[in-house]
């Protein structure tokens, strides 16, 4: 049976693999949904799915009005913002593994607001390096879907707005929000997002079909994205350095794009191949820099 400590060691790895599983279950589901409208059922039986889990573990809440205000602003960021860009651009026609990629630019920004931040030495030569070259590798994705003519301003300007957010609120979290437990804390979050994204899912004019495949996306949204792996990010942010967690979706789009692959047929270009090969390689350098 695995020890304390080997869960920890596991958690980074848990994370990367059911975090790409969001962009499989975006693909799944938008043919049978509108993005705002799938976002606030997932919202909502998610806060109800963690207010819960709160209440029979008797969780701490946040005792300030401040840490609540603070939770909200990570949860409008983390979920409404990046969720809403990341299921409108693949709705609009965008690839999962292009869309992860793109997100997957945050270990960059997250540098350059370091070094920005905290002055000279904060991000290692050695994590400029493997920056370099994560960022060569999305450019090398992206260069080769606007030739195939997936990609246009619309749905790539979705995913950088998915991108700033995901930047924002894991950084926003990392300087603002203290120990809090993870239950009570998601279930803020997902309150937040709910109120930010439930007038926009007003606008919608397509309905909810409750296709098998919705209904399955729908679930494995909340029980394995929400309570899983949002849920790990959270601890994640808690426990490591900003930099170290952020370089870790550079591992995401190899995975999205061998499960887009596998279940959808997406095609595994040479330039997909080469670009996931230099974005691999890029957190690799950064992890391992002290």
């Amino acid at each position: 049976m695995p020890s304390g400590l080997d869960l920890v060691a596991l958690m980074p790895a848990l994370f990367v693999l059911i975090w790409s599983t969001g962009f499989i279950v975006a693909r799944l589901g938008m043919p049978h949904a509108p993005p705002m409208t799938f976002l606030c059922w997932r919202y909502a039986l998610s806060l109800l799915g963690l207010a819960l889990w709160a209440w029979w573990a008797r969780a701490p809440w946040p005792r300030t009005p401040r840490a609540w205000l603070h939770l909200a602003i990570t949860g409008v960021l983390l979920q409404a913002g990046y969720l809403g860009g990341v299921w409108s651009a693949v709705k609009m026609g965008l690839s999962a593994g292009t869309t992860a990629l793109i997100v997957c630019l945050q270990p960059v920004l997250t540098a350059i607001f370091l070094e920005w931040h905290g002055g000279r030495g904060r991000v290692r030569p050695l994590q400029w390096m493997g920056l370099a070259c994560g960022l060569a590798g999305v450019l090398v994705v992206v260069w080769d879907k606007l030739g195939l003519g997936e990609a246009h301003v619309l749905n790539l300007g979705l995913a950088v707005l998915a991108l700033l957010s995901i930047t924002a609120g894991t950084l926003y979290q990392k300087l603002h929000v203290g120990p809090t437990d993870v239950r009570s804390a998601g279930a803020v979050q997902m309150g937040a997002a709910l109120l930010i994204s439930f007038p926009l899912a007003l606008l919608e004019t397509e309905g909810m079909d409750w296709h098998p495949e919705m209904v399955i996306a729908l679930a494995w949204s909340v029980l394995a994205l929400t309570m899983g792996a949002s849920s790990l990010l959270y601890l994640l942010i808690q426990r490591g350095a900003a930099m170290k967690v952020a370089s870790l979706f550079y591992l995401v789009p190899p995975c999205t794009a061998l499960m887009a692959w596998a279940l959808f047929g997406e095609p595994l270009s040479w330039g997909l191949l080469v670009g996931l090969t230099l974005a691999a390689i890029g957190v690799g350098l950064v992890q391992r820099s002290p």
